[in-house]
């Protein structure tokens, strides 16, 4: 794999930055789409960041952004440590250009096992040389942002206690096998009025999780079979769990074709 270092335009949720990146941090950074994604890199060091651009300030500056990130290395589930999380800050504005958390597991042979619940945690901020951003585009029309009316439902239905509708906005998904599928991005409701999870995926599209499919809430959210008596629904897809219309011949989430 060559070394050599090219010059490319790496993406966050409030701006972007130019930086001098090798293949293999290129290859981290591509999640299928034509862009290049801070997120999955990690922290980089700002020595190899040309230039910035700050959504909110609509303008590109030199040189890199302000760099804050602690290491809490709190267990966030069995087995699976959140090492690090900072962000990327406009020099003048001060707005969020990218966000970033890197985990690792403490033994790689063995799976992620039930999330710890969402605790406030001090704080210890410091300035230093790198991060990575999670995107968040535009959510589809289809897609209604949930209410404070059902606000309560779920608090009902949620398996893990989560201080707020809002306390997941921006935490990893990640499936039965440890692997991450994407950032969470609000509650939803579709059009069969079915509670969802609105996920921002590797890819940089846009999908829906069915709440009931989610396992554990914590600082991040697991997947997994939740324990409520399974029913058959018309035009529910045996692939992903989306709950189509009655009738419909294709699932409108992922394609499959309906029994």
């Amino acid at each position: 794999m060559s070394s050599e270092l090219r010059i490319k335009k790496l993406r966050g949720s409030g701006g972007y930055i130019m930086a001098s990146i090798d293949d293999e941090q290129q290859m981290k950074g591509n999640l299928g789409g034509p862009d290049l994604f801070l997120a999955p890199m990690g922290r980089l060091n700002t020595e190899i960041i040309t230039k910035h651009f700050c959504n909110t300030c609509e303008k590109e500056f030199e040189g890199a952004p302000k760099i804050e990130y602690e290491n809490p290395n709190e267990e966030v589930a069995e087995n699976l440590i959140l090492v690090e999380k900072g962000q990327y800050i406009c020099n003048t504005c001060k707005s969020t250009i990218a966000e970033y958390r890197e985990f690792r597991k403490e033994d790689e042979v063995k799976e992620i096992g039930e999330a710890k619940p969402v605790e406030s945690v001090p704080q210890t901020t410091q300035v230093a040389p790198e991060p990575t951003v999670q995107e968040q585009p535009e959510i589809s029309p289809q897609v209604q942002q949930v209410s404070t009316q059902i606000t309560s439902q779920v608090k009902a239905t949620e398996p893990t206690s989560v201080g707020s509708v809002s306390s997941i906005e921006g935490l990893d998904v990640y499936d039965e096998n440890a692997k991450k599928i994407g950032t969470s991005r609000q509650i939803g409701i579709d059009s069969n009025q079915t509670m969802v999870l609105i996920i921002l995926k590797n890819d940089g599209e846009e999908g829906s999780i069915p709440w009931s499919s989610i396992g554990k809430v914590g600082d991040i959210i697991l997947l997994g079979n939740v324990a409520v008596p399974q029913v058959n629904q018309p035009g529910k897809c045996s692939s992903c769990g989306f709950v189509n219309n009655e009738g419909s011949k294709f699932c409108e989430e992922c394609g499959t074709t309906l029994q």
